[in-house]
């Protein structure tokens, strides 16, 4: 099952292993690791991160959408892709 991130970027649901957040010194210490390791992804187009998710490969992946927002996804299994149900912009709002 894919799960959408934000701005039409999805996830494999089965390849998540954890969704944090950024704010924590050691989580920005994560961030950078990664970043040097060539395994960070940046799904935010430009936007403030506000979630973290590590997958089982080591890969970390930053999004825009909250925490809250992205574990919804993945317990009610709503991808919400473009077209369906709230844009972006509606969640940016809340």
């Amino acid at each position: 099952m894919l799960v959408n991130i934000g701005f039409g970027n999805a996830v494999t649901a089965s390849k998540v292993v954890a969704i944090v957040t950024p704010g924590s010194a050691p989580m920005k210490r994560f961030r950078e690791e990664a970043r040097k390791q060539g395994k960070l992804v940046d799904a935010t187009e430009g936007r403030r991160t506000r979630s973290i998710i590590v997958t089982d490969s080591d890969h970390i992946i930053l999004s825009a959408l909250q925490v809250e927002t992205i574990t919804q996804r993945f317990f009610v299994g709503d991808s919400e892709l473009p077209g369906k149900g709230k844009t972006e912009t509606d969640e940016e709002e809340e």
